[in-house]
């Protein structure tokens, strides 16, 4: 997939286009020196990992004011949906080596994003909108980094992440500890991905 193909499936403007044209030449260019996606990707990178990310900006509700990306990594999805949404979001990575490329790249794409280099469990929470995540943890993890971020949040606040082809099992696993409503959508980047938004989030207090 070339940057126009991407534009065209992501219904984006030229100038967010060029803006995440700055950000994927820098990954380029950082990623010599640090390891931040699969080197076998780059070379699909408009596919594989823009809009793989943008598509995520359809099931943000319009009027969420605070969107928090955890485990943000070279900034997917979260990096790609600060420029997209022109929205703050809150990257949450524990590398400073990744943490630093994230500053960078935010500076140079003028995204709102607003950088948290730390670990996910040791993270004072802030009341999010939405949380979203990808390629991070199985959907139980997820659940439990992201159960803090969600105290107080309004109705709905949801969880929104991208899962692939053991997307049941992990559902299955996580109801065992959970209780949830959950909405499936196919992914527009991979035939087997899947995105969850989830929402009306419990703990189940009759688990163990």
């Amino acid at each position: 997939m070339s940057a126009d193909e991407f534009a065209a499936a992501a219904d984006v403007s030229r100038e967010t286009l060029e803006r995440l044209e700055v950000y994927a030449s820098l990954l380029v260019k950082w990623q010599g020196a640090i390891n931040l996606v699969g080197a076998d990707s780059l070379s699909d990178i408009w596919r594989r990992h823009m809009l793989d990310s943008a598509q995520l900006a359809a099931y943000i509700p319009p009027d969420a004011a605070i969107i928090t990306d955890l485990g943000s990594g070279a900034g997917f999805p979260g990096l790609v949906l600060s420029i997209i949404l022109d929205s703050p979001v809150h990257l949450v990575e524990a590398s400073g080596k990744k943490a630093a490329f994230l500053r960078e790249a935010a500076r140079l794409t003028k995204a709102p994003a607003i950088i948290q280099n730390r670990r996910i469990e040791r993270a004072d929470a802030w009341q999010s909108d939405v949380v979203v995540a990808r390629a991070l943890a199985p959907l139980a993890l997820l659940l439990d980094y992201a159960e803090p971020f969600l105290q107080g949040a309004g109705t709905d606040a949801a969880c929104i992440f991208l899962k692939g082809a053991r997307v049941e099992e992990e559902l299955t696993e996580a109801s065992k500890s959970w209780t949830m409503k959950v909405e499936r959508f196919q992914s527009a980047s991979d035939p087997s991905g899947i995105i969850l938004r989830i929402r009306d989030i419990a703990r189940d207090g009759h688990s163990e």
